[in-house]
């Protein structure tokens, strides 16, 4: 058997795996894997511009493509600058390899330049992770990786390889290593169980997250027709939008902290809540000793550990969340007595609309942001475009007016909340989905946090597409401190920022400046149908708030629900509805 190098395995381990496309960017300590690289036609690298977009670009690409995203970095600051993004990917499940470079075997320990301790620094921000001291180990060791990144709940795996482990020669295979392999489907009895619950129940809610859509297009499809068949009303995550559709009459939009008025009562007076690929998220939550009190909870689950974690539950089932939905699913249909009817629990539903929670102010001479989102939406809806958001007002703004039928076209940080994480993963998207229409709306603090991924998009001719709210402000920091810290603005306002049009115009991308609400349509349009990447920076009234909103540690029944009463919380009308 011809010898090869740490590198070589590498490199054809990868190509094994089905590798596509790599988010990287080269240094001293992974030198020799470029150098092999550069023979490999089979694999396209991605020059990106900063390591921390290396990862968010791969978490993209895997969340359009549902293929998992891979990064190369170096060594020390490569790794480290990394962390922020595997950390990302891993609160938010979502598979990624990241392969960093480490200093040589008999370097380590000794403070190396661009050394440190990638395995220890990843370990608690990462599904697993590996050292490998011997290029004989590589391919079971990546083999292994993407087993791992892909198998169960979905993250990241991190392979840290030192330089002379790169570089030496070997003709040894060793075998790959048999894992546990995770259970799909659920225990029938559970099933069963859990399907005699639902039917008995007067006031139940499907509660869906991320789970599902990690799950694949056939538990969305699954989700529906559960729906469909129980009559039950549906709410999500921030993580689950898509799953399930917003055009459909049961949905009951987004829950949790600045979820809708409707998903929100619904949760709180509901009898039996099936929760399906969520966590209980302390969003989602609120105060715990108030979340929905008299519910029966059933909660399907892939990851083990987070069944009864947060919120204890009635009914705990360890599965894959597609698999047991469909297994409900064809339960349901073999049963012979019928369900509880639902009409009383619907009209309780309709009064809690009735409220209309998304609503604000008008403004005759300034953009409101949530109309900016609203037109946006609707001038680009046929085309089913794929949504990049960053962190803060815009992403709630975005979340609650932009509308999603299906899944993977949503792609946002959830759990670690990253601002700069939109514009690379609107790049990893659109690297991965070539024809599709990609938008990050973005604030005009968070786009700075990335800003330099402009050069990437601009270099492998991406169209992708930036939507900035511009408010001047950090506007969710802002809220806050109006809200919770008598109005002390303390470092929260942006008053020098760069601008946005001459600076897409410097990357060679189109500017396009929006001041005034009679010009969002042809603004809009014009980002549309440019062929190239574009910036927009959209001028929005400065101190417009994000309602509804769930003050941090109270209950779903204590919501500030417009935009006009800010020091208000439910009004006199919605109180009576609960």
């Amino acid at each position: 058997m011809r010898e090869k190098s740490g590198a070589d395995i590498l490199i054809e381990s990868l190509i094994a795996e089905g590798v596509e496309v790599v988010f990287g960017y080269p240094g001293g300590a992974v030198l020799p894997i470029y150098d092999t690289l550069f023979e490999h036609s089979k694999i396209r690298h991605v020059l990106v511009r900063h390591e921390a977009g290396a990862a968010h670009a791969a978490e993209g690409y895997a969340r359009a493509t549902g293929k998992p995203g891979v990064v190369l970095v170096t060594s020390g600051p490569g790794a480290t600058n990394a962390v922020t993004g595997i950390a990302d990917a891993f609160l938010d499940s979502i598979p990624m390899v990241v392969i960093t470079g480490q200093v040589a075997t008999n370097l380590i320990g000794s403070d190396a330049f661009q050394e440190a301790d990638t395995v220890g620094i990843t370990r608690h921000c990462s599904k697993h992770n590996y050292l490998v001291k011997d290029p004989a180990d590589l391919n079971s060791v990546i083999a292994e990786a993407f087993d791992l990144a892909t198998r169960g709940r979905p993250g990241p795996v991190v392979v840290d390889i030192p330089k002379n482990v790169q570089v030496a020669v070997t003709s040894e295979k060793t075998p790959a290593r048999n894992r546990h392999k995770p259970a799909d489907k659920a225990d029938f009895g559970k099933i069963t169980q859990a399907v005699e619950l639902l039917s008995k129940a007067k006031a139940p809610i499907l509660y869906t997250g991320g789970g599902i859509i990690n799950s694949g297009p056939k538990a969305s499809a699954a989700l529906r027709e559960l729906a469909e068949l129980t009559g039950a009303p549906v709410t999500s995550t921030l993580m689950g939008l898509g799953a399930f559709p917003a055009s459909d009459d049961k949905w009951l939009g987004m829950l949790g902290m600045h979820g809708t008025y409707e998903a929100n009562m619904a949760m709180n007076q509901c009898d039996l809540m099936l929760c399906l690929g969520a966590r209980f998220d302390d969003r989602v939550t609120g105060r715990l000793d108030a979340f929905s009190p008299h519910s029966t909870k059933i909660h399907v689950d892939i990851d083990r550990s987070s069944i009864n974690k947060t919120v204890p539950v009635d009914l705990g089932i360890v599965a894959d969340a597609g698999q047991a939905i469909q297994q409900m699913v064809d339960v349901w249909k073999s049963r012979k007595t019928k369900p509880q009817p639902l009409d009383e629990w619907w009209s309780r539903i309709k009064g809690w609309r009735a409220v209309e929670c998304l609503n604000y102010p008008e403004h005759k001479t300034e953009i409101m942001p949530q109309l900016a989102v609203q037109r946006l939406h609707e001038l680009t809806k046929d085309r089913n475009p794929i949504i990049t958001t960053e962190v803060g007002q815009h992403q709630m703004w975005a979340a609650q007016h932009f509308h999603f039928d299906d899944p993977n076209r949503w792609l946002t940080s959830g759990g670690l909340g990253t601002m700069g994480y939109g514009m690379p993963a609107a790049i990893g998207a659109q690297m991965g989905m070539p024809d599709a229409l990609v938008i990050d709306i973005a604030g005009e603090a968070s786009i700075q946090m990335n800003i330099q991924e402009m050069g990437t998009a601009t270099q492998y001719r991406l169209p992708v597409k930036i939507f900035i709210l511009n408010n001047q402000w950090m506007g969710m920091v802002r809220q806050w401190q109006e809200l919770t810290y008598e109005g002390r603005y303390s470092s929260s306002y942006s008053d020098s920022l760069p601008d946005f049009v001459a600076l897409a115009e410097s990357y060679g991308w189109k500017g396009i400046c929006i001041e005034k609400p009679g010009d969002l349509d042809s603004g809009i349009q014009a980002m549309i149908d440019h062929d190239g990447p574009v910036m927009v920076d959209c001028r929005v009234t400065k101190e417009a708030n994000c309602f509804p909103m769930i003050p941090s540690g109270a209950a779903h029944t204590e919501m500030i629900l417009h935009s006009d009463e800010v020091s208000g919380t439910m009004d006199d009308e919605a109180k009576a509805l609960v």
